[in-house]
Protein backbone atom coordinates (compact mmCIF):
# COMPACT_ATOMS: atom_id res chain seq x y z
CA UNK A 1 0.00 0.00 0.00
CA UNK A 2 1.18 3.43 -0.81
CA UNK A 3 1.75 5.78 1.52
CA UNK A 4 0.48 9.80 1.00
CA UNK A 5 3.88 10.83 0.12
CA UNK A 6 4.36 8.29 -2.34
CA UNK A 7 1.00 9.05 -4.03
CA UNK A 8 1.93 13.20 -3.90
CA UNK A 9 5.49 12.01 -5.45
CA UNK A 10 3.71 10.37 -8.39
CA UNK A 11 0.98 12.75 -8.66
CA UNK A 12 3.76 15.31 -9.33
CA UNK A 13 6.22 13.42 -11.34
CA UNK A 14 2.80 12.91 -13.96
CA UNK A 15 2.78 16.67 -13.65
CA UNK A 16 6.12 17.50 -14.55
CA UNK A 17 6.49 14.81 -17.11
CA UNK A 18 2.95 15.86 -18.82
CA UNK A 19 2.27 18.65 -17.98
CA UNK A 20 -0.77 18.39 -16.29
CA UNK A 21 -3.25 16.03 -14.25
CA UNK A 22 -6.52 15.28 -15.14
CA UNK A 23 -8.84 14.76 -12.14
CA UNK A 24 -9.45 11.16 -12.98
CA UNK A 25 -5.59 10.91 -11.98
CA UNK A 26 -5.59 12.75 -9.09
CA UNK A 27 -8.95 10.40 -7.87
CA UNK A 28 -7.07 7.10 -9.02
CA UNK A 29 -3.55 8.26 -7.44
CA UNK A 30 -5.65 8.33 -4.32
CA UNK A 31 -7.94 5.50 -4.01
CA UNK A 32 -6.38 2.95 -6.34
CA UNK A 33 -2.74 4.04 -6.32
CA UNK A 34 -1.70 0.12 -8.52
CA UNK A 35 -4.18 0.97 -11.07
CA UNK A 36 -3.31 4.71 -11.53
CA UNK A 37 0.40 2.90 -11.90
CA UNK A 38 -1.07 0.56 -14.63
CA UNK A 39 -2.91 2.74 -16.44
CA UNK A 40 -0.23 5.34 -16.68
CA UNK A 41 2.51 3.14 -17.91
CA UNK A 42 0.41 2.74 -20.95
CA UNK A 43 -0.16 6.10 -21.71
CA UNK A 44 3.46 6.44 -20.77
CA UNK A 45 4.16 3.62 -23.44
CA UNK A 46 1.72 4.76 -26.47
CA UNK A 47 1.58 8.72 -26.04
CA UNK A 48 4.74 9.50 -24.21
CA UNK A 49 7.11 7.86 -25.47
CA UNK A 50 8.86 8.11 -29.16
CA UNK A 51 8.38 5.37 -31.21
CA UNK A 52 7.60 5.20 -34.77
CA UNK A 53 5.26 8.46 -34.41
CA UNK A 54 6.72 11.83 -32.50
CA UNK A 55 5.15 13.40 -30.17
CA UNK A 56 3.90 16.32 -31.69
CA UNK A 57 1.80 14.26 -34.57
CA UNK A 58 0.52 12.15 -31.59
CA UNK A 59 -1.10 15.22 -29.87
CA UNK A 60 -2.18 16.01 -32.58
CA UNK A 61 -4.17 13.08 -33.55
CA UNK A 62 -5.35 12.51 -29.90
CA UNK A 63 -6.28 16.10 -29.95
CA UNK A 64 -8.66 14.89 -32.56
CA UNK A 65 -9.55 11.94 -31.29
CA UNK A 66 -10.55 13.86 -27.94
CA UNK A 67 -12.77 16.05 -30.25
CA UNK A 68 -14.06 13.22 -32.33
CA UNK A 69 -15.25 11.42 -28.28
CA UNK A 70 -16.46 15.11 -27.40
CA UNK A 71 -14.29 14.67 -24.62
CA UNK A 72 -14.05 17.18 -21.04
CA UNK A 73 -13.28 20.43 -22.76
CA UNK A 74 -10.81 20.94 -20.44
CA UNK A 75 -9.15 17.38 -21.91
CA UNK A 76 -8.72 18.48 -25.17
CA UNK A 77 -7.28 22.11 -23.73
CA UNK A 78 -4.76 20.37 -21.69
CA UNK A 79 -3.27 18.41 -24.79
CA UNK A 80 -3.73 21.52 -26.69
CA UNK A 81 -1.47 23.11 -24.30
CA UNK A 82 0.88 20.59 -24.64
CA UNK A 83 1.17 20.69 -28.14
CA UNK A 84 1.66 24.49 -28.21
CA UNK A 85 4.63 23.53 -25.41
CA UNK A 86 6.14 20.88 -27.74
CA UNK A 87 6.28 23.67 -30.70
CA UNK A 88 3.28 23.21 -32.65
CA UNK A 89 1.34 26.03 -33.68
CA UNK A 90 -2.09 26.99 -33.11
CA UNK A 91 -2.64 26.81 -36.94
CA UNK A 92 -2.22 22.99 -37.34
CA UNK A 93 -4.35 22.65 -34.00
CA UNK A 94 -6.94 24.19 -35.48
CA UNK A 95 -6.49 21.72 -38.51
CA UNK A 96 -6.05 18.55 -36.54
CA UNK A 97 -9.85 19.73 -34.79
CA UNK A 98 -11.24 20.30 -38.16
CA UNK A 99 -10.16 16.40 -39.38
CA UNK A 100 -12.99 15.82 -37.05
CA UNK A 101 -15.58 17.24 -39.41
CA UNK A 102 -15.19 13.80 -41.34
CA UNK A 103 -16.01 11.17 -38.63
CA UNK A 104 -17.56 13.45 -35.97
CA UNK A 105 -19.65 16.18 -37.93
CA UNK A 106 -20.00 19.75 -37.10
CA UNK A 107 -21.31 19.09 -33.46
CA UNK A 108 -17.99 17.31 -33.09
CA UNK A 109 -16.18 20.02 -34.18
CA UNK A 110 -17.57 22.61 -32.76
CA UNK A 111 -16.77 21.33 -29.26
CA UNK A 112 -13.35 21.00 -30.07
CA UNK A 113 -13.00 24.71 -31.47
CA UNK A 114 -14.41 26.40 -28.22
CA UNK A 115 -11.33 24.29 -26.59
CA UNK A 116 -9.10 25.44 -29.03
CA UNK A 117 -10.18 29.04 -29.15
CA UNK A 118 -10.76 29.08 -24.66
CA UNK A 119 -6.76 28.00 -24.86
CA UNK A 120 -4.94 29.65 -27.36
CA UNK A 121 -7.07 33.18 -27.27
CA UNK A 122 -8.38 33.37 -30.48
CA UNK A 123 -10.18 36.35 -31.47
CA UNK A 124 -14.26 35.96 -32.61
CA UNK A 125 -16.27 38.20 -35.57
CA UNK A 126 -19.50 39.33 -33.72
CA UNK A 127 -22.68 39.80 -35.75
CA UNK A 128 -23.88 43.70 -36.05
CA UNK A 129 -26.66 44.97 -34.64
CA UNK A 130 -28.39 45.65 -38.06
CA UNK A 131 -27.75 41.86 -39.52
CA UNK A 132 -29.91 40.66 -36.47
CA UNK A 133 -32.44 43.54 -37.04
CA UNK A 134 -32.59 42.55 -40.60
CA UNK A 135 -33.73 38.79 -39.45
CA UNK A 136 -35.86 40.13 -37.47
CA UNK A 137 -37.48 42.22 -39.59
CA UNK A 138 -37.32 39.19 -42.59
CA UNK A 139 -38.61 36.56 -40.03
CA UNK A 140 -40.98 38.41 -38.10
CA UNK A 141 -39.66 37.27 -34.82
CA UNK A 142 -38.28 39.65 -32.27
Amino acid sequence: MATQQEKQDYIDRMVSRRGYAQEYHKILVQNDYDVALKANALVEEVLLKDRLIDRKTKELIFITGLTLLRAERQQIQDHIKVALALGVSKEMILEAIELAFMGGGFIAVQHGVLAWQETVGAERVEPTVDALEAYKARTGRG
